[in-house]
């Protein structure tokens, strides 16, 4: 086929290695590769009219491509001409036959074109090729190479310049067509119609299946602003590890993943001495903050914060909304997918006359406003944007944008997982990071729900008060709780549920919508035809189940929370082929990604290692795996389940959650088998762990009716160890006085929450806590009483008696004098009560305590009171 070449002019290199592939394309393949290869740049009409035009230029631009390529690997490389020929020659001629390929080189004819997506390039061929490009195989030198072979071809052929000239004279005519149609007009009051038509309501499809109406719920009602805290160094690997590592990583400045030590030690200085902020403050001070990018995990909240914007503009009255900024908000996924399809070119012509939009704006008029500043432009989702190369795009076009209107407000989103900031930041955009709600903005959440989603009082009230108590009591749920799509969704499952007994079912619910939420409706656009959409959630979760119990048999076990990246890709690659998918470890790899980047489910640790996000999904999906392999499979008995199971590790505290979910995931008869055989065994060595475990697990029984006599028996032996005592003689401030006012104060908390909604707790505790002989037991319930029912009118008389009436206690060191205890909670839960402050005086001078007296003289100093 060298003469077909030839007779396009083409002369083929004598040194060219990798010759065959571009002789083997031959005739017919020829003209369908010129189709694929231009198709991005050049229309059809024109390509038809100069065929042959093309054709030389696709040969030349691939033996340059062919040439770089095989430079790359022989003498940067190093290997031999017999390894790039046996090893690399038919893997290379099929990825430049990859219907992705073809259209990603036929870029470099655009005019103007300033660069190829080399990452890519290297993305398809490490997923769909093998084997891998040597180490240091240098894809962006290629890449950019032959952007400049390709505009060297264009200079030398006069033929081809006159196409691509008259390309570009098309593209002009069809803008001119473009202006002629009617343009749209300006109206600020249809537009901000149209905000509140879109973003009003909060859309709960995808998290409430029940068909619960929640129409009159309005975004701007339930809606809390968050805080931020400034980022002047991201590092998207410590915003990625799990949950847990965060906390520590907060609380000690200690940093479990692979980063360098001078990154870490910058970040440190730098973002620890950043405070925490609210995001309004920030926003409205344009001055200091003209430009801003928002990170967050998904369902942090950063999309609804613009809506919030947007609408906070809409509903103001047209007199006021024209002395305020305007809104724009760009949802950046809608904005590509139109750009992509020819139906606008830049953000201005995206609002004159872009399908997507609430309301057209005519574009004249609005640059009008843009130059004046009289503008907030909101760009959403620059995550959203898939394609790298698409995404630099866009990060060029909001660059140039503040460029040309230097006073108008910008602000981006992005979630920080695979966000590079260097563009915006060299763009003088400030970085800021959402942070998780804290625990006054769940209850102003619960409180504002529950008020616009129930009319019955009681009903609001108790689901209300159950909510919060979950949140409060559960580790696992007030982890979750900080991220507003959750929270949110726990919200809707607390209408017909309670919390703390159908976890299991909570964190079902909640995989589900992570994992469905960024795949049907956000599907990885560039592995589409790798048929990533066939997988569902179930399969999702079915395989999150395998790598959470191969986990748990590592090493560390469930304290680790870490897989290798080729055991998890295994993991789902075994998976992946019971279903019949083609290619599995590829779309093992997609999954991987998916997981991690947009799923919110697992993260990267570095060193080729991966652990879940929140340790609450793998101790659940352990958990599911157990119950899965029991219920189902059948391939774990009851027996085993107890002694394989419950028996090597109930001793073991990183394994209490897990236990605790696979009792509330099986039937109640069996669950109280179960528990019967964890009070059975012998916990005295080991602090009663047992008993109290017992007492966890029968919590997330569902029904207790019919394991009454386990209940029972449970809840004697508890009470028994209220009353615990060694049975030898210890010093009072020995560790065996330690011991037993643990093991007895633990026992009251057990009673007061497992027991919680029994009619004989409440009663009990109260009797605890003001006649029981032990100081501990009575400040435990204490404690309990006011954890347990902090809303009802009856428990500041209560505490207030404590604080005057409980006995004098002799032991000076002991800092839980139960007197000081009532003093403590009632300054935190009642500051403002008319009785507080007499009562503070009235204890600074005359408590029999002295530990007492300067305890409440420091909580009047503290209100500044003295």
């Amino acid at each position: 086929m060298v003469e077909l070449w030839t007779a396009l002019g083409v002369s083929i290199l004598n040194d060219l290695l990798l010759k065959d592939i571009l002789l083997k394309l031959g005739k017919e393949a020829l003209e369908d590769y010129v189709k694929d290869f231009f198709k991005d740049c050049i229309k059809t009409g024109v390509q038809s009219a100069q065929p042959d035009i093309l054709k030389k230029a696709l040969g030349e631009a691939l033996q340059q491509l062919l040439k770089l390529i095989e430079d790359e690997l022989l003498f940067e490389c190093e290997l031999t001409e017999a390894e790039v020929r046996d090893t690399y020659q038919i893997a290379i001629g099929r990825f430049l036959q990859d219907d992705e390929v073809k259209p990603l080189l036929g870029k470099a004819f655009e005019k103007n074109c300033r660069g190829i997506d080399d990452n890519q390039l290297r993305i398809i061929w490490r997923q769909r090729y093998s084997p891998d490009m040597p180490t240091g195989f240098n894809w962006d030198g290629i890449a950019k190479q032959y952007v400049k072979d390709v505009k060297r071809i264009v200079r030398n052929s006069p033929e081809l310049k006159e196409l691509l000239t008259l390309e570009i004279l098309e593209s002009i005519e069809q803008q001119v067509r473009d202006n002629a149609k009617i343009n749209p007009d300006f109206n600020i009051t249809k537009y901000q119609e149209g905000l509140r038509e879109r973003y009003s309501h909060l859309n709960l499809s995808s998290l409430d299946t029940t068909g619960c109406a929640y129409n009159e719920l309005k975004l701007w009602h339930v809606f809390i602003p968050q805080n931020v805290r400034q980022v002047h160094q991201v590092l998207p690997q410590v915003y990625e590890l799990p949950k847990e590592h965060q906390r520590r990583l907060r609380e000690s400045h200690l940093l479990d993943a692979d980063v360098s030590v001078e990154e870490l030690t910058e970040y440190k200085q730098v973002y620890s001495q950043q405070p925490i902020r609210p995001i309004q403050e920030i926003i409205n001070d344009k001055d200091n903050y003209p430009y801003l990018v928002i990170l967050g995990d998904p369902g942090s909240g950063k999309s609804t914060l613009l809506q919030y914007l947007a609408l906070d503009w809409a509903n103001s009255t047209p007199n006021d909304a024209s002395l305020q900024p305007i809104p724009l908000l760009i949802e950046l996924r809608t904005y590509m997918r139109n750009r992509d399809v020819g139906q606008c070119k830049n953000f201005l012509e995206f609002f004159h006359d872009s399908s997507g939009i609430v309301c057209h704006l005519n574009q004249h008029q609005l640059v009008e406003q843009l130059k004046a500043g009289n503008a907030l432009v909101m760009f959403d989702g620059l995550d959203e944007v898939f394609d790298p190369g698409k995404r630099e795009d866009v990060i060029t076009d909001i660059h140039r944008f503040t460029n040309d209107y230097p006073d108008v407000r910008v602000i981006v989103t992005s979630r920080v997982i695979g966000y590079k900031p260097q563009r915006l930041r060299d763009a003088q955009f400030y970085h800021f990071m959402l942070q998780d709600l804290e625990a006054n903005q769940i209850q102003e959440f619960i409180t504002r729900w529950h008020d616009l989603t129930f009319t019955n009082q009681v009903d609001k009230q108790r689901k209300r008060e159950r909510l919060q108590r979950a949140i409060n009591t559960s580790k696992a749920i007030r982890e979750l709780a900080g991220n507003p799509l959750l929270l949110t969704m726990m919200a809707i499952l607390n209408r017909n549920q309670e919390l703390p007994k159908d976890r299991p079912e909570l964190y079902n619910q909640a995989s589900r919508v992570l994992l469905h939420q960024w795949d049907v409706e956000r599907a990885l656009v560039e592995h589409q035809q790798l048929e990533i959409q066939t997988i569902d959630y179930k399969d999702k979760q079915a395989m999150l189940r395998r790598v959470a119990y191969q986990m748990q048999a590592a090493e560390k076990g469930l304290a680790g929370n870490l897989i290798a990246a080729d055991e998890l890709e295994g993991i789902l690659t075994d998976y992946l082929k019971t279903l019949d998918i083609n290619n599995p470890r590829a779309v093992a790899r997609v999954m991987i990604k998916q997981l991690r980047e947009r799923n919110f489910i697992l993260c990267f640790m570095g060193a080729d290692y991966y652990a879940f996000v929140h340790r609450t999904f793998l101790e659940y999906f352990c958990a599911w795996e157990y119950v899965w392999q029991f219920e189902k499979e059948r391939t774990l008995s009851l027996e085993a389940l107890k002694t394989e199971v419950f028996g090597k590790h109930w001793q073991d505290e990183s394994w209490h959650e897990v236990l605790r979910l696979i009792v509330g995931m099986i039937e109640p008869k069996l669950a109280g088998e179960i528990i019967d055989y964890l009070r059975n065994q012998s916990g005295e060595a080991e602090k009663f762990i047992n008993v109290f475990l017992a007492a966890d697990c029968l919590s997330e029984v569902r029904n207790r009716s019919g394991i009454a006599s386990t209940v029972i028996q449970l809840l004697n032996q508890i009470n028994g160890l209220i009353q615990y005592d060694l049975p030898y003689y210890y010093e009072s401030y020995s560790e065996e006085a330690d011991l037993v006012r643990a093991i007895r104060i633990e026992a009251v908390a057990a009673i007061a929450i497992t027991w919680h909604d029994s009619p004989d707790t409440l009663p009990w505790l109260k009797q605890k806590a003001q006649s029981d002989d032990d100081e501990y037991v009575r400040g435990a319930a204490v404690e309990e009483l006011a954890k347990g029912w902090k809303d009802e009118p009856w428990l500041f008389e209560l505490l207030r008696d404590r604080a005057l009436n409980d006995p004098f206690v002799r032991e000076e060191d002991w800092e839980d004098n139960p007197r000081q205890l009532a003093i403590e909670i009632i300054v935190k839960q009642y500051p403002n009560h008319p009785q507080t402050l007499p009562l503070l005086r009235d204890r600074a001078e005359n408590d029999p305590d002295e530990k007492v007296r300067e305890f409440a003289h420091k909580k009047l100093a503290q209100l500044a009171i003295v």
